[in-house]
């Protein structure tokens, strides 16, 4: 039995170690995110850690009445699952915006709740922005500059600390790649010092959210025009399989949260993008009468005319036996008579 235990552990370790490793490709790729090469490591990346989220839940590996001193080391590098988890969502191409930043979002609060829990962090996690409109305007005014004040501190407070954990993550890494069988209590520091660099990256994703979700729903009043509709976009997006969250304990949504992230994806459709041409005068209007010609196109095409013109009336005159022209060209044939070719070109000599 112990064997058997040894095994799945060495399985999942495997599992998580190769979709860190994609991960990792991932963050150091310089490619378009849109891209099959990319998106394609995207996907493989999250079924593996998704698969190793089941098998931690299944082992039952964590519970929220412990502390982060009772998780063993070779352990602890699985309390990062929802961070990756959520950081690739957010990469994930598709046309259903909204379904990707909620499941990115429920990733990124299962994180840090469970950070908590463990008392890795203290930070307070932020809730959903609510319009309360009964609220006075002039109390209104002055609570958003207090908050705005108090969560400019708290971004530079993390900046720096960010910075901070970056250098030494660093620092460990190397110790980490010197080392043949690196120490426990490194492994156990480099992982712990990982976790704590993205509950900052998790606080600051949760900001981005907060900025993307009006831009979401504005776009999709927009997009709800039928003369922008187009229905082989819907076919497409009902055809595919809907991102959910993979999280430990749970296989679906713990809460109702909207999401919202940051990689760029079109906010028009071709229709869309050539209207917009059409009414900056770069594409023509295929609605408005025949546009004026500009002056090279008229000249080309006067050029051509001309010479349409001349081609016929030499037809009609070899038809006709035109005598100007029949004498033209006797006047030719003596002259190549008495002059034979290249007798001008003397090179300078008597």
């Amino acid at each position: 039995m112990a064997d058997k235990c040894d095994a799945d552990d060495r399985r999942l370790s495997d599992i998580f170690d190769e979709g860190l490793e994609l991960f990792n490709e991932l963050s150091k790729s310089s490619e378009p995110t849109n891209s099959s090469s990319v998106q394609g490591k995207v996907h493989k990346s999250m079924h593996l850690l998704e698969d190793a989220t089941r098998l931690v839940s299944l082992a039952g590996m964590f519970s929220s009445n412990e502390t982060e001193e009772e998780i063993p080391t070779s352990n602890i590098k699985f309390l990062l699952l929802p961070a990756l988890l959520g950081t690739l969502s957010l990469k994930v191409c598709s046309d259903d915006r909204m379904q990707i930043v909620e499941t990115a979002e429920v990733y990124f609060r299962d994180y840090l709740q469970r950070c908590k829990d463990y008392g890795i962090t203290d930070v307070e996690i932020p809730q959903p922005s609510t319009n309360d409109s009964d609220m006075p305007s002039a109390l209104g005014r002055e609570t958003d500059l207090i908050a705005m004040a108090r969560d400019r501190n708290a971004k530079l407070q993390r900046y720096k600390e960010q910075k901070m954990l970056e250098s030494q993550l660093e620092e460990l890494r190397k110790n980490m790649d010197s080392c043949m069988n690196t120490d426990e209590e490194i492994k156990r520091k480099f992982f712990l010092t990982m976790i704590k660099s993205y509950v900052n990256q998790a606080l600051d994703e949760l900001s981005s959210i907060e900025m993307e979700k009006p831009l979401i729903e504005h776009m999709k009043k927009v997009r709800k025009d039928p003369k922008l509709a187009h229905e082989h976009l819907d076919s497409v997006v009902k055809s595919r399989k809907p991102l959910k969250p993979i999280i430990i304990t749970k296989d679906e949504m713990q809460k109702k949260v909207f999401g919202a992230g940051y990689p760029s994806l079109p906010t028009m459709t071709v229709q869309e993008f050539y209207d917009q041409k059409v009414r900056q005068g770069d594409f023509p209007d295929p609605n408005a009468p025949q546009q004026a010609q500009t002056l090279q196109d008229k000249a080309r095409m006067g050029i051509q005319e001309d010479k349409e013109k001349e081609a016929e009336e030499l037809e009609r005159k070899i038809e006709d036996d035109d005598p100007e022209m029949l004498r033209q060209k006797r006047n030719f044939d003596e002259f190549k008579d008495d002059h034979r070719r290249g007798f001008g070109n003397r090179m300078n000599r008597s």
